[in-house]
C-alpha cells in the first residue's frame, strides 16, 4: 500500500518559518527524526521511505501554494496513490495555535493551496491534518499574518505541535484512516 503526505508551503528562504509554511516545517521535522534526507525532484522535493511495510512519499511542492494541486497531481500518479491514501498537511486559521484537526475531506476554507488542489483532483474528498495558526491579526492584515513568522511567545507551543503533528503522519500510515482522525483529533 502506498501513501503520499504533502506538506504545503512555498519554497525559497523569504518563506522559512512562516505559519504558511507550517506544512513544510511537520516535514523536515519527521524526515530528520528519521534520519532521512530529501532530494529534489520534479515538483517538489521528494522522501521516501517505508512504515511497517507501508510505502511512503513525502512531498513539498515547489510550485508555490497557489499551484499546489499542480505537484499533488503529478505525485499522486507517479505513486499510484488513491485520494484516501494522501494526507495534506496544512496551516489553518480558524483553529486556535497549535490545535491539530484532521478530516477525511471538507472544503478549502479559503485556502489557496487546498482550493488548487480542489480544482486540479476535482473533489475536495481527500484527508488533511490542519494545524491551527490563530487569527491573532487586524482586519485586512490575513496575509501579512499567514506570511508573517512566529513570534518568541508562539515558537515554544508551535514546536510541540509540529512533535503531535509529525506522530500524525505515522499514525495516519499505520491505521485505517476514520480511526487515524479519531485519534488525532483526540489528541490534538
Amino acid at each position: 500500500m502506498k501513501f503520499l503526505v504533502v506538506g504545503l508551503g512555498n519554497p525559497g528562504a523569504e518563506y522559512q518559518n512562516t505559519r504558511h509554511n507550517i506544512g513544510f516545517e511537520i516535514l523536515d521535522y519527521w524526515v530528520s527524526q528519521q534520519g532521512l534526507s530529501w532530494s529534489q525532484e520534479r515538483h517538489g522535493w521528494v522522501c521516501k521511505t517505508s512504515i511497517k511495510g507501508k510505502q511512503l512519499t513525502l512531498l513539498k511542492p515547489n510550485t508555490y501554494m497557489n499551484l499546489s494541486g499542480k505537484a499533488v497531481s503529478y505525485w499522486m500518479q507517479q505513486e499510484k496513490t488513491q485520494r484516501n491514501q494522501m494526507l495534506i498537511l496544512l496551516d489553518d486559521l480558524a483553529l486556535p495555535l497549535g490545535k491539530l484537526r484532521m478530516r477525511l475531506n471538507g472544503s478549502d476554507g479559503g485556502h489557496n493551496g487546498l482550493k488548487s488542489i480542489n480544482e486540479t483532483l476535482g473533489t475536495p474528498e481527500y484527508p488533511r491534518l490542519r494545524f491551527g495558526i490563530g487569527s491573532d491579526f487586524p482586519r485586512g492584515r490575513q496575509a501579512e499574518f499567514v506570511l508573517g513568522t512566529w513570534t518568541a511567545e508562539e515558537e515554544p507551543l508551535v514546536k510541540q505541535a509540529i512533535v503531535k503533528a509529525s506522530d500524525a503522519i505515522s499514525i495516519f500510515v499505520t491505521m485505517l484512516p476514520g480511526m487515524a482522525m479519531t485519534r488525532i483529533n483526540a489528541a490534538g
